[in-house]
């Protein structure tokens, strides 16, 4: 746990890349936040919030952190983790060592209300929402490759909510996304087609933005080896070059 002033200007400055593709909150947001029985609650017009489901008397509804970050223009490759699957330390092994202000990203994300919080700095809980969302995301990466995570994300997938492959020749093919690094800040989600076997960029450029470490490159082939009936039927179809219906012979290597 930090004590206050255990951090520097200059310290906080260096570490902030690793929020460095944190989204700010906007106006569509919700930024508000009150502790009830020691939880964060977000307050939300649920006008403005498709995801909130419990509303008060008032007219507000109330958002667990981790339905906020789902709901985010951006983050719509996302499932929501179970919370006890959060709160299950077998199940974060080894993530300690990889997200710095672990506690205290934890604590964010299981929406817990400490009186340690308020020690901590602007740029320091800055620093801390940031890990929040690099550890969810390592979360995330590990509870789709579990039974009730994978089932969350073949509805998406049904849905296609990860896209269509842009390939003609694949016929809309619904497409799952995948990393090329299980190592975060490395590279960006992609795209993979089961039909053709390749990966594509998201449509969004939101979405593109997305670390694929969050996904894992293991995911889409799980769900094709554990749902076999989702696995299409591999395309054989290739694009043949013509010229005047004559076919183009293969450029030689230069």
């Amino acid at each position: 746990r930090l004590e206050e002033g255990d951090m520097h200007e200059g310290e906080a400055g260096e570490n902030r890349g690793a929020g460095a593709n944190r989204r700010e909150r906007g106006p569509d947001r919700p930024s508000e936040e009150k502790a009830q029985g020691g939880r964060r609650v977000r307050e939300v017009d649920p006008r403005e919030d498709a995801v909130s489901n419990e509303v008060s008397s008032e007219g507000s509804a109330e958002v667990t952190w981790i339905q906020w970050f789902c709901s985010l223009q951006g983050n719509e490759f996302f499932t929501e983790v179970a919370e006890d699957y959060v709160q299950d330390d077998f199940n974060l092994t080894g993530l300690g060592s990889q997200v710095p202000y672990y506690d205290y990203a934890l604590d964010i994300i299981l929406d817990v209300e400490t009186p340690q919080d308020e020690l901590l700095t602007e740029d320091q809980q800055e620093l801390v929402e940031s890990a929040a969302e690099v550890l969810y995301g390592l979360i995330h990466a590990r509870f789709i490759n579990t039974a009730r995570g994978m089932n969350q994300m073949i509805e998406k997938l049904k849905r296609t909510e990860f896209g269509r492959c842009p390939r003609v020749l694949c016929e809309g093919q619904a497409m799952l996304p995948v990393g090329r690094s299980d190592v975060p800040h490395k590279v960006t989600v992609k795209c993979f087609c089961p039909k053709c076997n390749d990966i594509y960029l998201p449509k969004s450029s939101r979405k593109a933005a997305t670390d694929g470490a969050y996904f894992g490159t293991s995911f889409p082939h799980l769900v094709m080896q554990a749902h076999p009936e989702l696995c299409p039927q591999r395309t054989k179809q290739e694009y043949v070059p013509r010229i005047y219906g004559f076919r183009v012979r293969k450029m030689q290597d230069s």
